[in-house]
């Protein structure tokens, strides 16, 4: 049942006394967009009448089709809790719909909704929580961001060690404002890393909160004249941030990923989901770690994983199932950093575990040394194959992948592609200043 009714939004808008409504949606690359209006425009939002120019969005539509209209999710309707000179503004997080009043295949949010479908299709209903890592940065005298910090603070470090704690606190009481139920927050184990964690939800839900997350935490940030920065991998010799996503399905009220019988207190749901997931993990990681930095940070030695495997006693595989059990039970994808676009990673996550299931498939015993010890041969006796080492081998994996194609949709599919070689493309031909420091003096 929906929280509030159209005529419940122009209420609390009169009430309040909102100027602006920040009408939100997401670009297949992950990236949060706005068209801002007043509150004269807001009950032609409601009636989903907004339009704008789909052309000008990138992995959209072409310049000759470009009208689309954005249709506001009533649930998603909150009063940012910061007050500009302007007055208060609130937020809609929309779908993204054809102007003939179809919804819009490029919408990652739909993508997401695609995967949600198939889920109830088999009597499934897919939770998601995230944990979500990020850096906190000075800005310069120009205001520009740095990575510069007099953080010197390690994992679970107390004491106010700079600006970052306090900025924390006030990233964790605006979320609570908005809705969020805050688990915990804390420093990392790099110098100037957080994570704050949220309450699992229902998976559209979740992806819609991470970009909400994202949004606060960056404004917070700024707020404090810091720099927030999801880019996985910003300091050589430092950890990177992760995102991890601790999936469960449920049916008829019941996670049917527990079984108390089993010796592992997995079902074989569970086992199934899991072996879903490893075995499309490859053709999907350039949505769960999309930028060339994803991959300097699935390194060994740095706590990310990169081998295909998984355990319910240690953290080095890709796949870790927690100690939770009976309705926390859950399956925690390790590999995820915090620049992917949530809902076309948590779709692909979805629709790999589910076709795990759908094919009853059994996934390899697992590994619970540190796989990270065991040298290459090891490795190879044990069957575990690694992560692709970088963004052209993920984006050629996902290319040649009718799964992936399948599971975001040929639109979403082939627009990424796209965007992802010309990523890298861009990247081989710069000169580094590695390269400069490397070879300038020597030759």
């Amino acid at each position: 049942m929906s929280r509030y009714t159209k005529e419940d939004i122009i209420r609390i808008v009169e009430e309040e006394k909102v100027n602006f409504i920040c009408l939100q949606f997401t670009d297949i690359l992950g990236m949060l967009k706005s068209v801002i209006i007043t509150t004269s425009q807001l009950s032609k939002a409601l009636d989903n009448r907004c339009m704008f120019d789909g052309s000008s969005i990138d992995g959209f539509v072409r310049i000759e089709e470009s009208d689309m209209c954005l249709h506001p999710d009533l649930d998603s309707f909150v009063i940012l809790p910061w007050d500009s000179d302007e007055g208060k503004t609130a937020r809609l997080i929309c779908d993204v719909y054809n102007s003939d009043g179809t919804p819009f295949e490029g919408d990652p949010r739909y993508v997401l909704r695609r995967a949600i479908k198939k889920a109830a299709d088999m009597g499934y209903t897919c939770y998601v929580g995230p944990e979500c890592e990020f850096f906190l940065f000075h800005l310069d005298q120009n205001g520009k961001a740095t990575t510069n910090t007099f953080d010197k603070g390690g994992y679970f470090d107390l004491g106010s060690v700079d600006r970052g704690e306090v900025c924390r606190r006030d990233i964790c009481l605006c979320l609570e404002k908005m809705g969020f139920e805050i688990e915990a927050s804390h420093h990392e184990n790099a110098i100037a890393q957080h994570e704050v964690d949220f309450k699992y939800d229902e998976v559209l839900r979740t992806a819609d909160n991470v970009m909400t997350f994202k949004y606060v935490v960056k404004n917070i940030a700024n707020k404090h004249n810091l720099h927030a920065t999801f880019m996985p991998k910003p300091i050589y010799g430092e950890c990177g941030s992760g995102m991890h996503i601790n999936i469960s399905l449920f049916k008829d009220g019941k996670n049917v990923f527990c079984d108390e019988k089993d010796a592992a207190g997995l079902s074989s749901t569970a086992y199934s989901f899991i072996a879903g997931v490893m075995s499309h993990i490859k053709e999907i990681t350039v949505l769960t770690n999309p930028l060339v930095n994803s991959f300097k940070r699935l390194v060994p030695g740095y706590e990310a994983p990169v081998y295909i495997a998984w355990s319910a006693k240690n953290r080095s595989p890709l796949i870790r199932i927690p100690t939770a059990r009976g309705s926390g039970t859950r399956v925690e994808l390790r590999n995820p950093d915090p620049s992917a676009n949530p809902y076309l990673a948590m779709a692909a996550a979805l629709q790999a575990g589910l076709d795990g299931v759908e094919k009853a498939m059994t996934p390899p015993p697992p590994k619970d040394s540190n796989i990270f010890d065991l040298t290459p041969a090891e490795r190879k006796a044990a069957d575990i194959h690694s992560l692709p080492k970088n963004l052209r081998e993920a984006a050629k994996e996902f290319r040649d992948s009718e799964f992936a194609k399948q599971a975001v949709g040929e639109h979403v599919h082939s627009k990424y592609v796209e965007a992802k070689f010309e990523e890298w493309n861009e990247y081989t031909t710069r000169v580094s200043q590695w390269e400069i420091d490397k070879y300038l003096g020597k030759y």
